[in-house]
């Protein structure tokens, strides 16, 4: 076991490159850890980029051939301070990349100052790249190690063909476990969160031990708590765990720590529960075999006096004592703890230990719950959202990672929406899909009932766990409302069931209240409102899959209509390979991105000439419409209103605009018109648009950002898909299709907004994402700039089966006509940030407070 014994000296290398001595035989060294190339075949290039520094004066050279290399991982891990360090730094994660030339493998340092590009997920796994600078990095307390350091780089696009079955050049970097090249860490970190456990030192096959208790001294908690001060030894504990938390990692760059992990167990007896904590080395050995319902017997441990600001689950059973005073700490050492797990056949009834008691919550009780009540749920999953990331703390490095989620339970026409954040069970979050059977504890009720549209939604804990596998054998099975789920779901069809399940895309949620007051007083950040100055630093921040929400003023200005089919073509095969061969460096990248989008706008003919030709119509959209208010509004955003249990209508991506109704709009009013315009400019941005100091594009729709409708056969690569980049390259089973090729489950297509400065000196382009799903006249809603997102939702009236809502064309006609109500308003948008990685960031307008609700 990996951990506080021989822990590894700092610096360069304890896996280096065993770098030959120049006088001896050059393809070898003592101990024979580097492979010699074959006299056949073609040589390689890694193996000529060390010979070259050998006979360099120099620790830094640049290749004499420069060739593309694959990438076959990217790790993380942290860096302690160096002895010279009189300042402890913060955080700084390094990453080692493992590059093969076709003839070897070889793990690299990359040099801190491209950390920017896997920040960005520029740099990743499967692509190609050119190193043009490289050094070398000895370990000065080891004779002849050092490792290769990558100091300049190129990256390139994605390899179509990648081969696993090269060896490594150095045969110390296939050890196992896998330890990172500097430092004394022994382990690397998950790429993208502190949260999850990575690598081979996670332990995960700790059996139950058959037990002989006679000779056992056991205490109770409460009996402990009475007496810990006085003792020296305490005697055995028999609790069973009630609770797990997922794992806190509290490592830092001046603390020589080794492992620096932590997770907490409630566990209880007969007499009460209490709080134990597990620490650093025992994490890797112990977390991943310990589940809640386990019956423990814990020996050798210590006792302290708890940590006053930490909150303890509350106990299922409100008969159990709730022990606060101590906290039971299980180490490594100081003293060794010793921990068994006790088979549930040798559990005895007289011991008394609690059972495991659920609260399962259906979807129809939800909405009366309070807010912050702790509940468990069990469904269908019908969405699933892609995994997203938010900063703890800003300017830190460390990242929580989160999805949207929505489950059906049969109860409600309406889905439990969950925030669901990583639980420390990675192998659960990153391969979830729609049709999977789902089970989710200790959620916690986020609702908020005054204001429009009413929130309501469950986010996870720090003791929430995931179920997704079969729920045989699992203690919830006897709850009631588990029977009676599982009974419900024996009644669907896979294949009926199949048309409305929809995974990825952006996902605007939580919305944003009617007013910007309420806005302003519902968020946490320093400054309320962003400068359009300071619109582009904070778009370049964002790092690979950050989403952040900033509120702007300015003046609409311009809007045009992107149909569904132009939607996916966006982001086309064409422009993939055309940004292959982007800048490393976001300056290059901005100003590509610049002249790409600036193409869209040279033409300076009057919008309204642009026409799209539609049928008329008989009925007016105020009469084809209705509006849903009051009581009747729908508390959360999708599905909307009439999604069933079947999940009919769940299309996500409905942006927050600001709220008035359709039907006190007079362009809206008469017959439908037989000339739809879709776009408009104003006079104002015709006058304005040639000079202005910047002018920011971000109005592109990616395919990632598409919801599409699931498809069970190619679960695998729509998880994916919406999954973060993996730190190892996993090679495709055959041959994958594209994303472009699933259905969108959207019909509507998008709008491009331009935003002016209240300065008129900065404009920025947005998309806007409106959501309008005509398959199901029962369900369908128009959501328009006029009736979006105080869930204010469209219905058609009396739909019976020959009614037809209007098609997309006429929305969208509709939607830009009443933009042109906006001229010269100022508005406060609330924007939504997206970075997809590789240079691809997308800016959605989410909702708009005009002057009537912005006070």
């Amino acid at each position: 076991m990996s951990g506080e014994s021989g822990q590894p000296e700092a610096g360069p290398s304890h896996a280096g490159t065993g770098w030959p001595n120049p006088e001896r035989n050059r393809a070898g060294v003592p101990g024979g850890v580097i492979r010699r190339a074959g006299a056949q075949g073609r040589r390689s290039w890694i193996q000529k980029v060390l010979e070259q520094i050998m006979d360099s004066p120099l620790q830094c050279v640049t290749p004499s051939e420069v060739v593309p290399v694959t990438v076959l991982a990217v790790q993380r891990y942290l860096l302690e301070d160096e002895p010279r360090d009189t300042v402890p730094k913060p955080p700084l994660y390094c990453y080692d990349v493992t590059i093969s030339d076709g003839v070897y493998q070889e793990k690299c340092y990359l040099d801190p100052s491209l950390n920017s590009l896997v920040y960005q997920n520029i740099l990743k796994v499967g692509i190609q790249m050119r190193v043009s600078r490289v050094s070398c990095l000895y370990n000065e307390k080891r004779i002849g190690q050092g490792i290769l350091c990558l100091g300049n780089v190129h990256c390139g696009e994605t390899s179509d063909t990648i081969s696993l079955e090269t060896p490594f050049r150095n045969r110390a970097h296939e050890e196992k476990p896998e330890r990172p090249l500097r430092g004394g860490k022994s382990h690397y970190l998950a790429l993208w969160n502190n949260e999850d456990p990575y690598g081979d030192i996670w332990l995960t096959d700790k059996q139950p031990e058959e037990l002989n208790f006679s000779d056992t001294k056991i205490i109770s908690l409460s009996h402990l708590e009475m007496t810990w001060a006085n003792r020296r030894n305490f005697p055995a504990l028999l609790v069973r765990i009630i609770h797990k938390s997922k794992l806190r990692y509290y490592g830092k760059p001046d603390k020589k720590m080794i492992e620096p992990y932590q997770t907490f167990l409630e566990v209880a007896d007969s007499s009460g529960t209490v709080s134990v904590i597990m620490w650093n080395a025992l994490c890797p050995e112990w977390f991943k075999s310990l589940r809640v319902g386990l019956v423990l017997l814990l020996q050798d441990y210590s006792v302290k006096k708890s940590y006053p600001f930490r909150m303890q689950p509350v106990p299922v059973d409100p008969h159990i004592k709730l022990i606060s005073t101590m906290e039971i700490c299980l180490n490594l050492r100081d003293p060794p703890t010793n921990i068994i797990i006790v088979p549930e056949k040798q559990v005895k009834p007289e011991w008394r230990l609690p059972k495991l008691n659920h609260r399962f919550t259906t979807r129809s009780e939800l909405d009366n719950m309070p807010e912050n009540c702790i509940c468990d749920v069990i469904g269908l999953l019908v969405f699933v959202g892609r995994v997203q990331r938010s900063k703890k703390k800003e300017n830190r490095e460390d990242f929580w990672s989160y999805r949207w989620i929505h489950i059906a339970d049969g109860t409600s026409e309406q889905p439990f929406i969950v925030e669901l954040f990583s639980t420390s069970q990675p192998e659960i979050f990153e391969n979830i899909y729609p049709m999977a059977n789902f089970v989710c504890t200790q959620l916690k009720v986020v609702r908020n009932d005054n204001q429009v549209p009413k929130l309501l939604y469950l986010t996870t804990t720090n003791e929430s766990g995931v179920f997704i596998t079969g729920h045989r054998g699992q203690p919830y099975t006897y709850d009631a409302k588990v029977k009676n789920f599982i009974q419900w779901i024996k009644t669907k069809s896979d294949s009926g069931e199949q048309r409305n399940m929809v995974i990825g895309g952006y996902y605007p949620y939580p919305p944003v209240p009617e007013t910007f007051s309420k806005y302003s007083s519902s968020i946490k950040v320093q400054s309320l409102l962003t400068a359009m100055s300071e619109v582009r630093k904070e778009i370049e921040d964002l790092q690979y899959r950050e989403q952040k929400r900033i509120a702007i003023q300015g003046i609409i200005t311009a809007i045009k209509y992107i149909p569904h089919s132009n939607a996916t073509e966006s982001a086309s095969a064409s422009d993939t390979l055309r940004n292959a061969n982007r800048p490393s460096t976001s300056q290059a990248a901005r100003v590509e991105n610049q002249e790409r989008n600036a193409k869209r706008y040279h033409d300076d003919e009057p919008m309204s000439s642009q026409c799209i030709q539609t049928t008329s119509t008989n009925l007016s959209l105020s009469n084809k419409i209705r509006i849903l208010q009051g009581p009747h509004t729908n508390p959360v955003a999708v599905p909307q209103p009439g999604t069933s249990v079947q999940a009919k209508g769940i299309t996500p991506g409905m942006p927050t605009i600001f709220n008035r109704r359709p039907d006190t709009n007079p362009s809206l009013q008469g017959k439908a018109r037989k000339t739809i315009s879709d776009r408009w400019e104003s006079q104002l941005w015709r006058e304005k648009k040639f000079g202005l100091i910047d002018h920011l594009h971000y109005s592109r729709v990616y395919p990632e950002s598409i919801p599409r409708k699931f498809t069970f056969e190619h679960r695998k690569f729509l998880s994916q898909q919406y999954n973060s980049q993996p730190s190892k390259y996993i090679p495709p089973e055959g041959r994958p299709p594209k994303l472009d090729d699933f259905k969108s489950a959207r019909s509507l297509g998008h709008f491009e907004v331009t935003i002016l400065g209240l300065n008129h000196e900065i404009a920025i382009d947005v998309a806007f994402l409106p959501m309008y799903c005509p398959e199901d006249i029962r369900t369908s809603q128009i959501d328009t700039l006029l009736t979006s997102m105080n869930y204010s939702c469209a219905y058609p009236q009396n739909a019976n089966a020959n009614d037809r809502l209007p098609g997309p064309r006429a929305v969208a006609g509709d939607i830009i006509k009443a933009v042109t109500e906006l001229d010269r308003v100022h508005i406060v948008g609330i924007l939504d940030i997206c970075n997809l990685g590789n240079n691809n960031v997308e800016v959605y307008l989410h909702k708009i407070y005009s002057p009537e609700n912005t006070s």
